[in-house]
């Protein structure tokens, strides 16, 4: 095991860093992206084809596994990670997004939120000293503090209120998490998209000190632009020698964005939420197999990524299983947009240590520009 929680950054270009964090399981490369695996699994895929495809991290999430199948079962598993057999690092979120996002009947004080589940309408209490404790016995190699995700759109006063709730709730946590060789604990920064609300989340944050630090309540519905403006308002006041995570983001050219800026950490349902509604992300846009054009096309999804889903089906036999109903299909293609992601992620580190990242990312969104399909030809 590691003696310390350790980020190292390696290189940097304009604002972009390569970085390396070293955990109690395992070190990572960054910038990372890590898949979701929300419920102790990344969904339609083997935690051994994950890392086949480069994921060094992935992550899971408080809310759902305290509601099912429970803390205390997955504790006396020794954790997430020996509970799903992943061997790497594993981040778990803090649970504040999902009680605003799915649960009923929710009551928010300044001692933490009281809600109904979502799956059976049970009644539960989570507190920062809850979650806090939640994710010390699901063993999280990364541990996120308790906050209040404030909703899209909404009136500065309540995001300035909610921002500093958040804020006394980052200190609960701290002062709640229990510190050990190579675990980190993230505080996350809110504000909205109130550049001033940002800065003042993030001073918040320095002064209580974590070892990572989170830009949350973006990709709400406030859009790539607004949330760009808010990174470049956001991130110069994070600290330069610990790990930045934006959280839930996103779309290919969301990462590429982001990291221009600074991010170093992201995670998105999308790869794997996207393979099971047929889509693909290449090198030349997004793919939509439902499309009839695809059902003689012999040519592979994706020649330039090292994934067997990317390089040795053609798109007509995905065209064939999506339109089938065949589980094969969603399975494939998730194996196929978490490896491009990974492959995506090693471009923006290769290019930022060889100093070109410019022509990268200009490259990228010509590439992306010419190649994007639509679903006007689907039959």
């Amino acid at each position: 095991m590691t003696e310390k929680f350790l980020f190292t950054v390696l290189a940097t270009d304009g604002a972009a860093r390569l970085g390396k964090l070293v955990t109690a399981h395992g070190a990572v490369d960054t910038p990372v992206f890590m898949p979701v695996g929300t419920a102790a699994t990344v969904k339609a895929m083997f935690p051994e084809t994950v890392a086949a495809t480069g994921s060094q991290m992935i992550l899971a999430n408080t809310y759902h596994l305290m509601l099912r199948p429970g803390v205390e079962r997955i504790a006396r598993f020794g954790g997430v990670r020996q509970f799903m057999k992943w061997d790497g690092p594993l981040l778990t979120d803090s649970g504040g997004f999902q009680v605003m996002s799915l649960s009923k009947l929710r009551k928010i004080t300044e001692d933490g939120v009281t809600f109904q589940s979502h799956i059976d309408g049970l009644k539960h209490h989570l507190t920062p000293e809850r979650s806090i404790q939640i994710q010390h016995r699901l063993d999280a190699t990364v541990t996120m503090a308790f906050d209040e995700c404030t909703p899209f759109p909404a009136e500065r006063e309540q995001v300035e209120t909610s921002m500093k709730m958040s804020m006394r709730w980052a200190k609960r946590s701290k002062d709640a998490y229990v510190d050990r060789p190579g675990y980190g604990l993230f505080g996350i920064v809110q504000g909205g998209i109130h550049g001033d609300l940002r800065a003042e989340s993030a001073q918040a944050l320095r002064e209580i000190g974590f070892d990572g630090y989170a830009v949350g309540g973006l990709a709400v519905g406030e859009g790539q632009p607004l949330m760009f403006t808010t990174l470049d308002h956001t991130v110069p006041h994070l600290p330069a020698d610990r790990p930045r995570y934006l959280m839930g983001v996103g779309k290919p050219a969301d990462l590429v964005g982001a990291v221009l800026r600074g991010i170093d950490m992201f995670d998105c349902v999308l790869p794997t939420r996207s393979g099971r509604t047929a889509q693909a992300f290449t090198t030349f846009g997004a793919l939509n197999l439902r499309n009839a054009k695809h059902a003689d096309d012999p040519r592979p999804l994706d020649e330039s990524i090292d994934c067997p889903a990317s390089r040795n089906y053609s798109r007509a036999y995905y065209h064939h299983l999506i339109r089938s109903e065949e589980i094969l299909g969603l399975m494939l293609l998730s194996w196929h947009n978490v490896a491009y992601y990974q492959h995506l992620m090693k471009g923006l580190r290769d290019a930022i240590r060889t100093g070109t990242l410019s022509a990268f990312a200009a490259k990228f969104a010509a590439d992306q520009a010419a190649g994007e399909d639509g679903d006007d030809d689907a039959a």
